[in-house]
């Protein structure tokens, strides 16, 4: 029997021969990235004023009520994640997991998946996090028995129960984890799809025929997922940051049918609470699969105690965060679906204060890789918060020497994945580069120049980046081996913020350094 139904297939269905239903509604958050505090539309903190004025979306505190209500609108419903919790403001700096913890507990959350983010400080903060918590956190695609302090703690599955009927959970984690993040050597991916595959042909042995998997893989890996598996019902994904639904700025309907299954992504930050309703036969076949993602915006009241335990988390940190260190004219943009794909405005001062900062040492480019640009800054006063929520990684200035073959072939990686909006894109200064999206991956790359003549793959450059890609983060495999590395610099927020001290009020702008053929 086909696992899907359409609703008239259904209704006909309905008529003939009865059968048990079986309704789940899903509620789902991903990529929340430490806001517990409410975020202004560009991401990024957001002013008590303008929060009062009702002019801010998320936080925790409206999570609460935004996650009661849809729950007493619905007469089975389960809250789960597509992971990243971890990382994106000072809150995941001081205290690392254990506030992320704290509030998804609170919440009342019944599964997540790890996040690629979840291993930013390695295993043992990931170790930590579930001893903390009160729910199963799942990771189908890896191999983790040479890790002690993740082996006898990860699944790779589970189930749970609802209203008599058991629901198998998968977890699903982006399988260039170890390039994007530090899981160490002891981790090993593997393939998505086969993991998935496993997973659900033990739960099927166990009578288990309700089976969602939670997917930080992203909405193309998602689809290729439910192409080559047979069993799942429903994928909750991440990592991509991908708003589903008839919103203008929506990449594809909610849920997105491939097959027999239903994929669904709820955009990140807390900004929405996804809600996807499936109904189910006695044979756990998907008859139903209906929702939409809820925008958590001021018509959503915010939970007093949370606001207070916030604040009372917040205290040791509001002085950094509250001060102000410079002005901007404009909204400094540094959206990620536009970053990650052409030259943008939070790219060019990152990469113009990295090699401002270096440039009497002989360094004569920088690259810095869009997935390291977090959010964008509103106009006016710019707080030290602020651009520690753009760039929350706490990754330092790395200077270094390769030869022009080897620079050439940095931008090649940079420009590889640009279908999947990847964070490899590379952000430039000191340089200028053609490229073509629609040439093969490793051949995209045109005229390269350098100081305004063209690049000599001979010759040796002085390059600035940040440590994470000089070992290696984001595919930039050819800087671990460069000459002259130094990779303790000072921090990457700090070098900003010092660059639009010296350039203010600081008025942003794209030029044509990155263009396409």
């Amino acid at each position: 029997m086909t696992r899907f139904l359409t609703a008239t297939a259904a209704l006909a269905l309905s008529t003939g021969i009865a059968s048990a239903e079986y309704s789940l509604t899903i509620l789902h958050t991903n990529d929340f990235h430490a806001r517990f505090e409410p975020i202004s539309a560009y991401d990024g903190p957001c002013a008590q004023e303008d929060n009062a004025a009702g002019e801010c979306f998320g936080g925790t505190a409206r999570l609460v009520n935004a996650i009661a209500e849809a729950k007493a609108r619905a007469d089975n419903p389960i809250l789960v994640d597509g992971g990243d919790q971890f990382q994106g403001t000072l809150f995941y700096t001081y205290y690392k997991g254990k506030m992320a913890a704290e509030m998804m507990n609170m919440l009342g959350y019944d599964g997540m998946t790890v996040g690629n983010h979840e291993f930013d400080d390695g295993p043992e903060v990931l170790s930590e996090f579930i001893d903390a918590i009160e729910f199963p956190i799942l990771m189908s695609n890896a191999d983790i028995s040479a890790e002690p302090l993740l082996a006898d703690k990860l699944k790779k599955s589970t189930v749970i129960e609802r209203n008599g009927e058991k629901i198998g959970l998968i977890g699903l984690t982006t399988e260039d984890t170890d390039e994007l993040a530090s899981p160490g050597p002891n981790v090993i991916f593997t393939d998505s799809v086969e993991a998935v595959q496993a997973e659900v042909d033990r739960l099927t042995a166990e009578g288990v025929n309700k089976i969602i998997v939670l997917s930080h893989s992203g909405y193309a890996v998602d689809q290729r997922v439910a192409e080559g598996t047979t069993g799942v019902d429903v994928i909750v994904g991440g990592h991509t940051n991908t708003l589903l639904g008839d919103m203008e700025d929506a990449e594809g309907p909610y849920p997105t049918m491939v097959g027999d299954t239903a994929i669904v992504q709820a955009y990140a930050y807390g900004k929405y609470l996804g809600e996807l309703n499936v109904t189910f036969d006695d044979d756990g076949n998907v008859t139903e699969a209906s929702g939409a993602p809820i925008l958590v915006d001021a018509n959503v009241a915010e939970d007093e105690a949370t606001i207070e335990r916030i604040a009372e988390l917040a205290g040791p940190l509001d002085e950094v965060r509250q001060k102000v260190v410079a002005q901007t004219e404009t909204p400094i943009m540094g959206e990620r679906d536009v970053c990650r794909v052409q030259v943008c405005e939070m790219g060019v001062l990152i990469a113009e204060a990295m090699l401002d900062r270096v440039k009497d040492q002989g360094i004569e480019v920088a690259i810095a890789n869009s997935g390291g640009i977090r959010a964008s800054i509103d106009e006016g006063e710019v707080t030290m918060g602020e651009v520690l929520t753009v760039l929350p990684f706490q990754n330092t200035l790395s200077t270094f020497r390769v030869d022009g073959a080897t620079l050439r072939a940095a931008l090649e990686n940079g420009v590889s994945q640009i279908e999947e909006v990847a964070g490899r894109f590379p952000q430039v200064a000191g340089m200028t580069f053609t490229f073509d999206p629609e040439a093969p991956a490793g051949e995209r790359v045109g005229d390269v120049t350098v100081g305004g003549e063209p690049l000599d793959p001979e010759r040796m450059y002085g390059v600035v980046s940040n440590d994470y890609v000089r070992n290696g983060g984001d595919g930039y495999e050819m800087f671990k081996d460069a000459a002259d590395a130094y990779d303790y610099g000072p921090d990457l927020a700090d070098v900003t913020a010092e660059y639009l001290i010296a350039n203010g009020p600081y008025a942003p702008f794209v030029d044509d350094r990155i263009s396409v053929k």
